[in-house]
């Protein structure tokens, strides 16, 4: 079997509402995603995490490495790919660019072996996640407290056990929010924090320690990924798990931030990170040092089912006749082209989702949906 064919899509789609955290303001969903056809006419979807249109750039940099060879064999591909940036990229974009096509390459494998991705990278240690419901966005608001607080109890009628809530506008602000959202979704429902690194380290001391009483799960990103050192310091100022990870790219980037004792939970995006392939290498590293794993997810169905793969075959807490559950993100945030673009739909029953057993990464791409959001051309 070779790869005969590799095709990019830049999916947009206008936002209803515009909304916003503590760097960026989104108007638009753009993402990336990437086709990879063999001579047997099997195929497979990836999808990169970061600027879509950059994230196509790179792919096509790397498309002739692929023709040609035996998908089957994507840890070659993957070193190609990566010996091929390397000089110029051992960070950022092209990590992206590279990650999509190895999820693609799982997909690929899986459907030509006929088995779930989990289960060929070792298997299922998890049948089911957990997963949070990520959303409590800022937006422009008469009154942003109750519009969150609203928008919070939802999730909560929807099932969900966990919710994750943006802060990083200002801490007095940021105190008053999470008092809120604690209040409104009860002592039952975990509750998380995530300022996408919006704040200096005396910022995140201050606020870590003025919300500590409201139970927080994780404090995400709360200074710069540049800072390592401000991660270790702030693990020692407060009793909050410290989060990060998602600004990490190849287990180089993750070596450092885990040898600097920075986090107790390691988010990892892996369309963004190097895919699979080097997703599962880091699973490993954070086991030796014995940090726990939850993946940063942003995307389409392509992104989050890589991402219940990945945690299926995360092994648990050694010594644990009943490990505790492990946790997935599930965005809801307005996305269009999520809604769409796969099936089966994502389906949570009494808080859980089971992980998929059909062939790849359980899901088939609805190839008129990306004709909808594309403006390339699909054969």
């Amino acid at each position: 079997m070779k790869i005969t064919k590799v095709e990019t899509f830049v999916l947009s789609s206008q936002l209803k509402e515009v909304f916003f955290f503590s760097q960026w303001e989104y108007s638009e969903r753009r993402i990336c995603i990437v086709k990879i056809t063999t001579d047997e006419g099997i195929c497979g979807w990836g999808e990169g995490y970061g600027p879509a249109d950059v994230i196509k750039a790179g792919i096509t940099l790397v498309t002739p490495l692929l023709i040609g060879e035996n998908p089957l064999e994507n840890e070659t591909i993957w070193y190609k790919m990566y010996r091929k940036t390397l000089d110029f990229a051992r960070r950022g974009v092209l990590a992206a660019s590279i990650s999509a096509v190895d999820v693609a390459l799982w997909d690929l494998k899986g459907k030509a072996l006929k088995q779930p991705v989990s289960v060929l990278m070792g298997g299922q240690h998890q049948k089911r996640v957990v997963p949070y419901a990520t959303g409590l966005y800022f937006s422009k608001s008469d009154d942003l407290t109750a519009k969150l607080v609203a928008e919070a109890k939802t999730y909560v009628e929807q099932g969900f056990k966990a919710v994750k809530m943006k802060v990083g506008l200002s801490i007095p602000e940021d105190i008053s929010m999470v008092k809120a959202v604690r209040k409104a979704i009860g002592n039952d429902v975990k509750l998380m924090i995530d300022s996408n690194h919006a704040y200096s380290l005396r910022e995140a001391v201050e606020l870590s320690r003025a919300v500590e009483e409201y139970d927080i799960g994780w404090f995400e990103e709360p200074v710069s990924p540049e800072y390592y050192h401000q991660y270790k310091e702030l693990r020692t100022k407060t009793t909050i798990p410290i989060a990060g990870g998602e600004c990490e790219y190849l287990r180089y980037g993750f070596q450092t931030l885990l040898e600097n004792n920075c986090v107790d939970i390691l988010q990892i995006d892996i369309c963004g990170a190097g895919g699979l392939s080097e997703a599962k290498r880091v699973s490993t590293l954070a086991n030796v040092h014995g940090i726990e794993i939850i993946p940063h997810v942003w995307g389409t169905g392509i992104a989050f089912h890589a991402a219940l793969h990945f945690i299926a075959n995360l092994e648990p807490v050694a010594g644990r006749l009943y490990p505790p559950d492990m946790y997935i993100e599930y965005d809801r945030t307005e996305n269009d082209i999520r809604e769409s673009l796969t099936a089966p739909s994502i389906e949570m029953k009494n808080g859980y989702i089971n992980i998929p057993k059909l062939p790849g990464l359980g899901v088939e791409v609805d190839e008129e949906v990306v004709r909808h959001f594309s403006s390339e051309i699909l054969i």
